[in-house]
């Protein structure tokens, strides 16, 4: 086997799970694609996929360094509703100031985390045991405060966070969303610039890189992605507002993960809790911190749900943990901990996303749904056990 092949082929190896993740959500876009006639593609679905999965994805990016950790959080749905049904009280029965009810919602959701996880992390008791009872307590308290009944709607300037589009300057000249255009081409250039910095730093320290050829191929088919979806989006409204919520989060996520010392302690601490503590890892703090950062990320959710519906309703966020966590999982990260990225998570997110949504185009009915969404998560955890075996 030559040398090329050979790094091409422990390249793969390594990025097995996240490599046949992004092939499995690319096949099955195409299969729905044809299955509905193209509709899965179209611009208005596109834009409904990212607002229908939003709020998940949200979840997910959080869930992803609890799920790091070793653990699971099952309160996520249930803190949605409650953040939801108190933004909704405060909002229109109190007509208090949206931007400032955003600001207490956000962080009465931290604070949320930070009780939690200073259970979690000073006291020791299990973190299944402290969710779960958040998950029935904060359940209770949103029906509490809407006294069992929706409250709606919103101010108009709030609601935009779900269902406003980017403004775009060239529109009224032109009648385009040429603004969405120039994005897609300025990242492209981010993106070739951070990957060739990577790749010269790697090779600078001596570590192992791509063949050039296999790399510039990866490079063409990411940034060939990147402008075909802005062009189909520049055909709709543009880039909807959660859109550049969310590519922002991941942005800051990803960096947090894999370029800070309390990333590095995050997957650490998941690793190997007991020789994190002895190399000098602040184990509680870090645990605290995440589930800290896991509430605030569930009250931003909760924001950008109830924008989305309008109106803040006591069964909000029903089952958005599991979705949350199957994302997560099918995604790439272990259930053991320590594995898993914050790209791997909207991976995960969008292929659960992109199946209800198709299901939904092809007439399949909730049951079904439900039973084929159950089998995937359960194939993703036997992928992992799968490639784990292999290394």
């Amino acid at each position: 086997m030559s040398e090329k092949s050979g790094a091409i082929k422990k390249l793969l190896k390594s990025n097995m799970r996240q490599y046949g993740m992004i092939i499995a959500l690319i096949s099955i876009m195409i299969l729905f694609a044809i299955l509905t006639n193209g509709i899965l593609l179209q611009p208005l679905n596109i834009t409904n996929l990212i607002l229908q999965n939003s709020y998940i994805l949200i979840l997910a990016i959080g869930m992803l360094l609890v799920i790091l950790t070793g653990n699971i959080d099952l309160s996520v749905g249930s803190v949605v509703a409650f953040v939801g049904a108190v933004a909704a009280t405060l909002m229109i029965t109190y007509e208090m100031n949206f931007i400032v009810v955003t600001i207490l919602s956000l962080l009465l959701g931290a604070l949320i985390g930070a009780l939690q996880g200073s259970v979690i992390a000073f006291f020791k008791v299990p973190a299944f045991i402290v969710t779960l009872g958040g998950m029935l307590m904060f359940r209770g308290l949103a029906m509490v405060v809407l006294g069992g009944r929706s409250l709606a709607p919103f101010p108009d300037q709030f609601t935009v966070i779900s269902s406003g589009f980017m403004s775009d300057p060239f529109y009224a000249a032109t009648g385009g969303y040429f603004l969405t255009i120039i994005l897609g081409v300025a990242l492209s250039a981010v993106i070739v610039y951070f990957m060739f910095r990577e790749r010269n730093s790697n090779k600078s320290y001596g570590l192992e890189v791509l063949p050039f050829s296999f790399f510039l191929g990866q490079m063409i088919l990411l940034v060939a992605a990147l402008n075909a979806f802005t062009l189909v989006m520049a055909s709709y409204r543009g880039l909807p507002n959660i859109f550049i919520l969310l590519l922002l989060l991941i942005v800051v996520y990803t960096f947090i993960t894999s370029k800070t010392i309390f990333g590095r302690h995050v997957y650490a601490l998941g690793g190997n809790e007991k020789a994190a503590a002895l190399s000098g890892v602040k184990t509680d703090r870090t645990m605290f911190l995440v589930y800290t950062n896991m509430g605030f990320l569930s009250a931003l959710s909760g924001l950008v749900f109830a924008a989305r519906l309008n109106a803040a309703t006591p069964k909000a966020g029903q089952s958005f943990e599991l979705d949350a966590i199957a994302s997560c999982f099918i995604g790439g990260a272990s259930a053991s901990g320590g594995v898993g990225t914050v790209i791997g998570a909207i991976i995960g997110g969008l292929v659960m996303g992109v199946m209800n949504n198709g299901m939904s185009l092809v007439g399949l009915g909730i049951d079904w749904q439900q039973a084929i969404k159950g089998l995937v998560l359960v194939l993703a955890v036997l992928f992992d056990i799968f490639t784990k075996s292999k290394n």
